[in-house]
């Protein structure tokens, strides 16, 4: 069955947003597959940093994504892949949500708009990094009409153990 899915809005992330995201990730569910606790506030103000310098340079990034009411519930958008393992170079399309907000279709119409905007901005292709044990957001890669192109390990990182993963990619 198909659903309407919600009014979503995406935006290049300001300072503010810094402390929305560390916020609305802090909550140990939404942080299950990305080491299990939200980062230092710190690091959301850099990501935040980075993120609108890509916007600026590339003419897209992770955007800030916000709900009817204005309010920040996440990110969803794209960046290079830059790690040393997986689709180095490639670009990576993303998305993190509050727990709040999960089961409502807020992911799907923001990574459908983000699909557009890369379109816009020349970007040929598009992969999706995704946990194997992430059913949600495997759902979501698939909704967007990616394909699972391939199985891969992650390294070895403080304290964590490698991790089966997934790469999904969509031509665009």
């Amino acid at each position: 069955m198909n659903r309407a899915l919600p009014a979503v809005r995406l935006r290049v992330p300001t300072h503010e947003d810094a402390f929305a995201w560390h916020r609305v990730f802090a909550d140990p569910d939404v942080m299950e597959f990305h080491g299990g606790r939200a980062a230092e506030l710190s690091v959301y103000e850099e990501l935040t940093a980075r993120q609108r310098r890509h916007d600026a340079e590339r003419g897209f990034c992770l955007w800030s994504m916000l709900d009817e009411s204005g309010e920040v519930i996440g990110f969803t958008g794209a960046q290079p892949w830059e790690r040393e393992w997986g689709p180095t170079g490639e670009t990576e399309i993303g998305w993190r949500l509050g727990r709040a907000h999960w089961g409502k279709g807020y992911v799907t119409a923001a990574a459908r708009e983000t699909l557009e905007r890369l379109r816009a901005a020349g970007v040929p292709s598009v992969v999706a990094m995704v946990d194997a044990r992430n059913e949600r957001s495997i759902a979501v890669a698939r909704r967007l009409g990616m394909q699972r192109a391939e199985v891969f390990m992650t390294p070895e990182q403080e304290g964590r153990t490698p991790r089966e993963g997934h790469c999904y990619r969509l031509g665009l």
